[in-house]
């Protein structure tokens, strides 16, 4: 009997977990995308999670499948490897073909990117697009950035898909100067799951499953000092995802320092961590007492914490709270949600209307778009916009004349 060789075995993965058009969005895992599929709503969704981000500050996002009439619904594209097409074509032999592909947000750019690449492997699809799609520095036309116009639906305008199973409920559009912000949910009715892609998020202490094919950003930011080597253990992995949330969810964290780069360069190529995994030791980090309270706000502990994403509350809907509670009563009034399934961290997660409510009330009773603690970064980023121009004082206006 011949063994396995385990090097062949990886090479043979890696293989299909390529992605040759990471340039065009050169995120971290870079040309090589694991992908991991999971089962969320029995028999009729299902998730394919990728992780995404930037110097090891990752976290996962999410191609859901959807159990329509006659086949498949892809809502939220991602890199379609040479994995994600065989998980696919597993689902196809038992639900039915691809028959939709859905790219519900205007300014979305990991899933516009991977829109043509996954519109090619699927040719008898249909497309269908957020209204207001738009690029940047130019204005580019869909078929100049690989969307086929031909195929492709405008949702609303066009109509909408599987409209005898699903109800797609808009987000905006708001004007953000550069672009219009609007995001199109999907309701499916049989699952009475809620589909998002970056409006609502729900995070919990746990790190991702994803991260067991590779640890390696938790065990990096876990750190205290990058002369400190890449250590695995629970705690490790619990502390290194409190950090990668604070990270995304505010870019640049309160607690956080930038230690001087003579420092930095000190702790850099000691023995054990002269490798590009561990980026040669190079840690510019510093975390000040008290940083995990600040993730104790954003974490559920017994489950996950549904949320609007500060990152949107900050920068996106800071001047537009009662859009926000608008479409909230939106969601309320379809009176039988039973899950919520956003494109990043957990999923599925409960979203009856009581938690709806529940949520809708936090909101109106709390600061929004702080500018203290976690929030100033966030903060100085929003004023300088609206200094420069860049971002209109009222995103709203030019919707409403």
């Amino acid at each position: 009997m011949n063994k396995q060789n385990p090097l062949e075995n990886n090479q043979v993965l890696a293989s299909k977990q390529s992605w040759p058009w990471w340039p065009l969005l050169p995120l971290y895992p870079y040309g090589r995308r694991r992908t991991l599929i999971k089962e969320l709503i029995p028999n009729q969704i299902w998730g394919l999670e990728q992780l995404q981000g930037l110097y090891y500050v990752a976290v996962p996002v999410r191609l859901t499948v959807v159990k329509v009439s006659g086949g498949l619904m892809l809502i939220n594209p991602l890199p379609p490897t040479q994995e994600v097409l065989e998980e696919l074509s597993a689902l196809e032999k038992n639900h039915g073909p691809v028959l939709t592909i859905v790219l519900p947000t205007a300014s979305g750019l990991e899933h516009k990117i991977s829109m043509p690449a996954l519109a090619r492997a699927f040719p008898k699809a249909d497309l269908w697009v957020c209204p207001g799609q738009w690029s940047y520095p130019f204005s580019l036309p869909l078929d100049w950035i690989g969307i086929s116009s031909k195929r492709t639906n405008v949702l609303f305008e066009d109509g909408l898909p599987h409209s005898e199973c699903c109800t797609w409920i808009p987000l905006g559009p708001l004007d953000l100067g550069l672009g219009d912000f609007q995001e199109i949910a999907c309701f499916h009715q049989s699952s009475r799951s809620l589909l998002v892609t970056d409006s609502l998020v729900g995070i919990e202490a746990n790190p991702p499953s994803i991260f067991d094919l590779d640890p390696t950003p938790l065990l990096f930011h876990s750190r205290d000092s990058g002369d400190q080597l890449l250590e695995d253990s629970l705690k490790a992995r619990r502390k290194g995802w409190a950090r990668l949330v604070l990270f995304a969810s505010f870019l640049k964290p309160y607690k956080l320092a930038i230690p001087p780069l003579s420092s930095v360069i000190k702790n850099s190529f000691k023995q054990g961590l002269r490798s590009p995994k561990a980026h040669f030791g190079f840690y510019p980090f510093k975390w000040e007492e008290g940083w995990e309270d600040s993730s104790r706000e954003l974490i559920g502990k017994k489950e996950p914490l549904l949320q609007i994403a500060p990152v949107l509350e900050r920068l996106v809907f800071p001047r537009s709270k009662n859009v926000v509670i608008d479409w909230l009563d939106t969601l309320i009034s379809l009176k039988v949600t039973r899950w919520l399934i956003p494109a990043h961290y957990s999923a599925p997660i409960e979203f009856t209307p009581n938690k709806i409510k529940i949520l809708k009330k936090k909101i109106i009773n709390r600061a929004w778009a702080n500018d203290e603690g976690n929030w100033r970064f966030l903060d100085s980023l929003d004023n300088a916009l609206l200094d420069r121009g860049v971002v209109p004082k009222d995103p709203q206006k030019i919707f409403k004349d």
